[in-house]
């Protein structure tokens, strides 16, 4: 059995998630910025689909990336280097979530679109307009072709959903990404659960236990929450 929170009510103690399913922790609540952004400093994120309840998860082991560790290989390289795209930030953040809804794009690991409601999807564009969640598109011929979303708190960086309809077009806007967040002392990205996709790209399982120490440490930087604004740097090719 998991608690229901309800109303301003604290989540349970991260070590009282259940280990099936991996990481369930707790049921009830709301979307309001202020509980969204009291479960991410905790390392908690929502996931549900339409006919469940608010539910909070926190999983163990934890799939970061830290943003050095960043791997390109040859093939994605060779795409990145072709001028044929731009990257662009918060430029379509409500399109990259419709995106992610509509073309069975994974949260952390294999659950399809559908979990993106549209309670979900108020809440977040909310958090949009207050300056935390940001978008990363690819671009290609005026049209967006694939992309991510997530939220910022301090120094960390927790990725939400990733959507593609021409080929590596995620994974150009993820890379760009973690260049950006690099450039900002960015010192941790929350990916939630393996996926094959973000192992490839250099993200790798830590303990919850390591996940939570680092988290305490990151989301303490100030740092004020804004839209990005996109820079003709932005569409280099990384180093």
């Amino acid at each position: 059995m998991i608690p229901w929170i309800e109303g301003e009510e604290p989540f349970p103690p991260l070590t009282s998630a259940l280990q099936h399913p991996n990481g369930l922790l707790a049921a009830g609540a709301d979307l309001s910025p202020a509980r969204l952004l009291a479960a991410y400093r905790q390392g908690i994120f929502p996931w549900y689909s339409a006919d469940e309840p608010i539910l909070w998860w926190s999983p163990d082991p934890r799939m970061v990336l830290i943003p050095s560790e960043l791997k390109i290989s040859r093939s994605l390289a060779k795409t990145l280097r072709n001028r044929g795209h731009e990257i662009r930030f918060d430029s379509a953040f409500e399109a990259v979530m419709e995106g992610c809804a509509t073309r069975g794009a994974g949260h952390g690991a294999t659950a399809k679109g559908t979990w993106i409601t549209d309670e979900m999807r108020d809440a977040y564009l909310h958090l949009h307009k207050l300056g935390y969640a940001h978008s990363a598109e690819t671009w290609i011929d005026g049209e967006l072709a694939g992309g991510l979303y997530g939220v910022a708190i301090g120094r960390m960086f927790y990725g939400e959903s990733m959507f593609t309809r021409v080929r590596d077009a995620s994974k150009m806007a993820m890379v760009h990404l973690v260049q950006r967040l690099q450039q900002q002392g960015c010192g941790m990205i929350d990916c939630q659960m393996h996926t094959a996709h973000l192992a490839s790209l250099g993200a790798r399982a830590i303990p919850r236990s390591v996940f939570s120490h680092r988290l305490r440490e990151l989301v303490d930087y100030a740092a004020t929450p804004t839209k990005w604004i996109t820079s003709n740097a932005d569409s280099d090719v990384p180093a």
